[in-house]
């Protein structure tokens, strides 16, 4: 697909990687929406890209309904979705108290990563399968972002790895029910990354983190990983595929 001129919406697109995306997609002539909890943010983000901000919970079906049907008005139905929203949590499964994990916060990730995705995904679908074909019958495309945790999740991360392999695994089947339509599906499980929840830690840490990765020995930039979400988009074969871009890591135990 040729990104000019078709309507996108990037979840998670007021700051980290979803406004990398965001700012790539503009750059190759998308019009592009940008759905976030944090309505600040994605204000910002669409000011500097002359798209749209909306408030949008992935959670919540109401919420998601409204923020696609806003972005339809603005720029026409979408043809392509970037999931990137997501929460991370850290939580040993048994405590130093020896009480057990809380649930809350176990379902809380699932709820999120997984169920979120999944919700923006088939909203997103239904309406993009009325669409008209474009070459090779495509209507539209959709991007996952999972984690190298669905593959090597560390000590504590549980709830994390679980939501993220939960995408990983829902790729190659959500493509291929998606195939009468023409909607391409593809998961980037993107490692170690220079955003903002990765600044907050101390630079020694930082720098310890990027010296695990073997090449290239550095964070990577989240510029790098829009460029991937945005030749999925333009490459029509790659469908029902996840793709690492870690720079060769594999993640230690903790």
């Amino acid at each position: 697909m040729n990104i000019q001129g078709h309507a996108a919406l990037v979840t998670g697109g007021g700051s980290g990687l979803g406004e990398a995306t965001a700012r790539e997609l503009a750059r190759l002539g998308a019009k592009v929406a940008v759905l976030d909890v944090n309505l600040d943010n994605a204000k910002r983000v669409a000011a500097d890209i002359g798209g749209v901000a909306l408030l949008c919970d992935i959670t919540n079906t109401e919420s998601l309904q409204a923020a696609i049907d806003q972005a339809a008005a603005a720029h026409g139905p979408a043809r392509i979705l970037m999931n990137i929203a997501g929460i991370g949590s850290a939580k040993r499964v048994v405590a130093k108290d020896g009480s057990p994990a809380p649930l809350e916060d176990f379902a809380k990730v699932i709820n999120v990563n997984l169920i979120g995705t999944y919700n923006a995904s088939r909203l997103f679908a239904a309406a993009c399968a009325k669409l008209d074909a474009l070459e090779d019958g495509e209507r539209g495309v959709m991007v996952f972002t999972a984690s190298v945790a669905a593959f090597d999740g560390q000590i504590g991360q549980q709830a994390y790895s679980a939501s993220k392999g939960g995408l990983v695994g829902m790729t190659l089947p959500m493509a291929r029910d998606l195939a009468q339509h023409g909607i391409r599906v593809c998961t980037i499980a993107p490692g170690l990354f220079s955003t903002p929840l990765m600044k907050q830690l101390p630079e020694p840490v930082q720098q310890s983190l990027a010296a695990s990765i073997p090449f290239p020995p550095r964070l990577g930039k989240p510029e790098e990983f829009a460029q991937l979400a945005a030749h999925i988009v333009t490459n029509t074969h790659l469908n029902g595929e996840v793709i690492r871009l870690d720079g060769a890591l594999r993640m230690a135990p903790r």
